[in-house]
């Protein structure tokens, strides 16, 4: 990796410049297929991001469960064959009837008492039916059905967290590739002064430690240099894994950092918009009501329950000879006391519905605090990045004026790298308001829930 970063250094050293956050050299046709744009990024992300396989296998799960619920309703079919020998009397005596082979010399007393063993193959389907059970199959399929809503919420939120860090990786890509840029400008300035210092030393128009204080600021852009690289390498690796690819592929983002127009809605609308549309809080809300399905099925345990069974049977001793029967039957169950099982699961219940309405009350002034947190961050950000521009305009003077003034002696070397200094934090601070700008709208999107590939890539306005 220091390797790559050396010659990528090198290579900036010659003057090559940035276009747009990426290298010039990486317009040639070598690089076309590392080149990257932020919709490219999210889609990639949308797909191979394993957080997402993840929330959409635990959707299908939830509607698995769905099914399992529903089959409460419906008959259940068994089919069973088994073999038993035995010498039991009363086993035996059963046996001999269910076989069609009972005798009058079965009645004998000692026949009775002490039979021989016999055998018996039986073969038999089993039908039972819940026709009603309490309510509790109907409420379990209302319970699956709000589970898989939750978790349908639950996947919409990974895919908006997914957004949201790839947006983060890719501009910390672009970030890291600006600053590197300016890095490189602020050598290419301190290398065309220390030229020009170089000049005046051998006229005889400075001091020598004028040369010196100019190749140990040279020296320490060089280290800021290195380090800027290094970031663009890992800043690149984070944008893989938030991609769900190998961390070590190569990739150059062509989209730069945009300042965009600031939000129309007003506060109160866009915390309306979180509390109705964050997929969060929806999630929440199905969950309440999942809760209460659950208070009104631990209280329907005290309903009656109807069950109808039957059975149809074929017995053998020897696999010939057989005899065949039938059963069918309903009963009808109700509780007259459980040992206060059921009212303690009903008290049960409901503690935790309450809990997960605190829960979701809870989350809801918590959705509000980070909707106004992001909203103010979005005015702060534009604010910012006008400050940062008159800044550089300023700086960028400054530095002409203070370097006209130090070729003709008015001002000393400190005042010059002073200035130089002022320049590069201006355009670093630019390229960090920016870069905050673009994640202040994506989190204030992300709070309101409506975060998604149109939002991120400015084909909704920001409203």
């Amino acid at each position: 990796m220091w390797r790559s970063i050396l010659i990528f250094t090198a290579l900036l050293g010659l003057g090559l410049d940035f276009i747009g956050g990426v290298p010039a050299a990486a317009q040639g046709d070598a690089d076309v297929k590392s080149a990257l744009t932020l919709e490219e990024a999210i889609s990639t992300a949308l797909a191979h991001n394993p957080f997402i396989a993840a929330a959409k296998s635990g959707l299908s799960a939830s509607e698995e469960r769905i099914v399992q619920a529903r089959s409460g309703l419906l008959p259940q079919v068994d089919f069973l064959e088994s073999y038993q020998r035995t010498n039991n009397p009363m086993w035996a005596f059963g046996n001999k009837l269910k076989q069609g082979r009972f005798s009058q010399q079965d009645f004998e007393l000692d026949e009775l008492n002490n039979p021989s063993s016999i055998d018996n193959y039986t073969s038999a389907f089993l039908v039972s039916w819940s026709v009603f059970d309490s309510g509790q199959t109907w409420f379990g399929m209302r319970q699956a059905n709000l589970a898989s809503s939750a978790q349908a919420m639950a996947l919409e939120q990974t895919r908006q967290n997914v957004i949201v860090r790839t947006v983060e990786a890719y501009s910390g890509l672009v970030l890291s590739g600006e600053d590197l840029k300016v890095v490189d400008e602020a050598l290419e300035t301190a290398r065309a002064h220390l030229r020009m210092i170089e000049e005046r030393y051998k006229n005889g128009l400075t001091v020598k430690s004028d040369v010196l204080r100019a190749q140990v600021h040279i020296a320490e852009l060089e280290q800021d240099q290195v380090t800027a690289a290094s970031r663009v390498s890992v800043a690149m690796a984070a944008l893989n894994a938030a991609m769900g690819v190998p961390t070590d592929q190569a990739v150059v983002p062509v989209d730069p950092l945009i300042r965009r127009d600031p939000p129309e809605k007003s506060l109160e609308e866009w915390i309306h918009t979180a509390l109705s549309k964050r997929p969060d809080l929806l999630m929440l809300d199905f969950q309440e009501q999942a809760a209460d399905a659950e208070v009104k099925k631990a209280k329907a345990a005290h309903w009656p329950a109807v069950h109808v069974n039957g059975s149809y049977e074929i017995n053998t001793e020897d696999l010939e000879d057989s005899a065949d029967n039938y059963t069918v039957g309903a009963d009808v169950t109700l509780n007259l006391f459980s040992g206060y099982r059921f009212s303690s699961r009903t008290q049960e219940a409901v503690f935790q519905h309450q809990a997960a309405k605190e829960n979701q009350r809870a989350m809801r002034q918590q959705a509000e605090l980070e909707v106004q947190q992001a909203y103010y961050d979005v005015l702060s950000a534009d604010k910012r990045i006008s400050a940062a521009e008159i800044s550089i305009d300023q700086a960028t003077e400054a530095l002409r004026i203070i370097e006209d003034r130090y070729k003709t002696g008015l001002l000393p070397i400190v005042s010059l790298l002073d200035a130089e200094v002022a320049l590069y934090r201006a355009k670093n601070n630019h390229n960090q308001a920016l870069y905050q700008h673009v994640m202040a709208r994506n989190r204030l999107a992300q709070a309101a829930g409506v975060l998604n590939e149109d939002f991120v890539l400015c084909r909704t306005n920001f409203k």
